[in-house]
């Protein structure tokens, strides 16, 4: 689902939760318009599913739990997550997420990447990381994170990637 309201008007994150499927995962909301300097999207995890480790190389991310909770892995050990936990991730944080017994809805909030353009490319990181957006490699049926950049189904169930 995308931001169905112009700028400013607000969207409530209950009433998407709320009216999403009960087995629905992955992005339930995301923020459009051309005009946006932010990303955002919505998220939802099953019970016990989790979001391998990854880090962002170019991008602090906000995340802001919603319902549920869980726990974040960061090198600098678990932090329990429930909700209106809010956690700030200075781009490079290695991170992986995991959702707790009641699931876990979380709103990312970051700087929204450029558009591809013609031109020079940009160097390449001396580190690896992953996008800010991971959505593409996490399975709708069962929450998996794909470690395979070019993987098109899930690995624990088979289910086919979102593109």
């Amino acid at each position: 689902m995308t931001h169905p309201h112009p700028a400013g008007v607000p969207t409530d994150l209950d009433t998407v939760i709320a009216e999403a499927p009960a087995d629905a995962t992955g992005a339930l909301w995301r923020l459009t318009g051309a005009g946006r300097a932010l990303d955002s999207n919505l998220i939802r995890l099953r019970p016990g599913t989790a979001i391998a480790d990854h880090a962002e190389p170019l991008l602090d991310v906000l995340l802001l739990v919603v319902s549920g909770g869980g726990r974040l892995d960061t090198p600098d050990g678990t932090h329990p997550l429930r909700a209106h936990s809010a956690c700030w991730l200075p781009r490079g944080t290695r991170r992986s997420l995991t959702a707790g017994p009641d699931g876990l809805a979380y709103l990312t909030v970051h700087t929204r990447r450029p558009g591809l353009g013609i031109g020079p490319a940009a160097p390449t990181p001396a580190e690896g990381g992953e996008p800010a957006c991971l959505l593409h490699r996490v399975c709708p049926a069962c929450g998996r994170l794909a470690t395979d950049t070019a993987a098109r189904y899930c690995s624990r169930c088979g289910t086919e990637l979102p593109e």
